[in-house]
């Protein structure tokens, strides 16, 4: 079992303990590789949401790139959630690699119907650090702020060893983690206009 795979285990079992949901934006490449994963977290009642196919920065390629990996990857998580190849995902949420979108790339997914999310507080675990460091650093951060949509990465192994902490620092400390999911559509009267 590859050490990705592990790592995002222990963060759903760690939610899992907690009674904590989440929402995943996956990246199509990775999620691939382990679609039982995907699959359980989804079961889990957790909220499947899109990072492109590769993790290109949008902002860095050509739109039709940009396209082609926004594409690609939503039908990887579809066919990993359905098995059903689209590009009408199923939850449409979507977060940009690296926040680099462009004016064209949301106004493909504003058409589409898709919300695109950002973050408020970053645990910045792509750096090398202990769980310990990490811990430190998201609760100052959320301290200061309050509140917000944080970013974290469950494919880090110090982010995993730290998410059963931090799930307890958040209960123990009175946050209230808000599970996003999407709503049913808009349905409209007859006589509305």
């Amino acid at each position: 079992m590859g050490r990705g795979r592990r790592t995002r285990k222990k963060c759903l079992t760690a939610r899992a303990q907690e009674c904590v949901r989440a929402t995943f934006f996956l990246v199509g490449k990775s999620l691939a590789q382990f679609p039982e994963l995907v699959r359980r977290a989804a079961a889990q009642g957790h909220t499947i949401a899109h990072h492109t196919w590769s993790h290109s920065m949008a902002s860095k390629i050509s739109f039709e790139k940009a396209k082609e990996d926004i594409d690609r990857g939503i039908a990887a998580d579809e066919i990993a959630l359905h098995g059903i190849s689209t590009i009408a995902p199923s939850t449409p949420f979507f977060r940009f690699p690296n926040f680099g979108s462009t004016p064209k790339t949301l106004d493909l997914l504003q058409d589409r119907g898709i919300v695109v999310f950002g973050a408020d507080l970053w645990a910045s675990d792509w750096e090398e650090m202990t769980p310990d460091q990490e811990l430190k650093l998201i609760t100052s951060r959320l301290n200061a702020e309050g509140k917000g949509i944080i970013l974290f990465h469950d494919a880090k192994a110090h982010t995993a060893a730290m998410m059963p902490a931090f799930l307890r620092y958040l209960h123990d400390n009175g946050y209230h983690v808000v599970h996003i999911v999407p709503t049913a559509p808009v349905q409209r009267n007859a006589d509305t206009h």
